[in-house]
């Protein structure tokens, strides 16, 4: 059974209220991680599920109107940071990679797409089409900077196909097998931004669908801002939710992943900005 190895890496971070991001927590700064992970595939190779911040995504928040997405949320990045950079410590060219999973197209999710002119984008087809036609503070008011898309993003994109989802899935009722193996599924978490994904990756050869969790991994992109919010149903503050694309979506979206977490509780959660869990085997 194809299985696949995940390793969360960090592209950056940004800052943001902490009583934002957890309603009845403190009123001070505190700094989030821009995760992304990479995904070896024993035949696909290395794959990545988002890329993080780049240095363009500094370089269009000093312009006009990404200052406004800067002012909301301050960014940071060592250039050392990069996901081009970390995969070449990690032994792998940028040509090497030859898909990227894209689980929405916020800008600290595609912001070093363009290092990657050989990858293919795998996402919801209805990600690109809800933002594909905006531009300036438009664009910015969905936290969506279209500079940072490669100019050929289109041709490159790759839509994936969700169909009935297999057993253990529930409660989504449709999902896509990403590489066509049943080593990974992306399921529909719409909510924070259009057509957002998150995948059920299959680490351990003997790992079911429908046991208790042990060998899955979660990655739930943008679903819940900590670990511990998602699998305990934390809420944001009502202000964080202004900015989400649809304020409802996005909590049967965490109320689907937390239903499937509590049906298996072994499973491993990772979250773009908080610290990911260890492994549960």
């Amino acid at each position: 059974m194809t299985h696949l190895r995940v390793v969360p890496l960090v592209a950056g971070e940004c800052l943001n209220l902490r009583a934002l991001t957890e309603r009845g927590a403190a009123w001070r700064v505190q700094t989030y991680p821009a995760g992304f992970a990479l995904l070896l595939h024993p035949t696909h190779g290395p794959v990545l599920f988002d890329t993080g911040y780049s240095a363009r995504v500094v370089a269009s928040m000093r312009r006009w109107p990404g200052v406004l997405y800067g002012l909301l949320t301050p960014v940071r990045l060592d250039a050392r940071q990069t996901a081009a950079a970390q995969l070449a410590r990690l032994g792998f060219a940028a040509d090497e990679v030859r898909e990227i999973i894209v689980s929405h197209l916020h800008a600290d999710h595609v912001g070093g797409l363009r290092d990657f002119g050989a990858a293919q984008f795998s996402l919801d087809a209805g990600t690109y089409t809800a933002l594909r036609h905006l531009r300036g503070v438009a664009a910015i008011r969905k936290a969506f900077m279209p500079e940072l898309l490669p100019w050929d993003f289109g041709a490159r994109l790759r839509p994936m196909e969700f169909l009935p989802a297999p057993a253990g899935l529930s409660p989504f009722a449709v999902a896509a097998d990403v590489f066509g193996d049943g080593s990974a599924y992306a399921v529909q978490v719409p909510g924070h931004a259009p057509g957002m994904i998150a995948l059920i990756v299959r680490t351990s050869a003997g790992a079911g669908l429908d046991g208790d969790g042990a060998g899955l991994t979660l990655l739930a992109s943008d679903a819940a801002w900590s670990v511990r919010a998602l699998r305990e149903g934390l809420e944001v503050h009502p202000l964080a939710r202004v900015v989400f694309d649809d304020a409802a979506a996005e909590r049967r979206s965490a109320a689907h992943l937390r239903e499937w977490l509590l049906d298996h509780p072994r499973a491993r959660v990772i979250v773009s900005h908080d610290a990911p869990e260890g492994e549960n085997g």
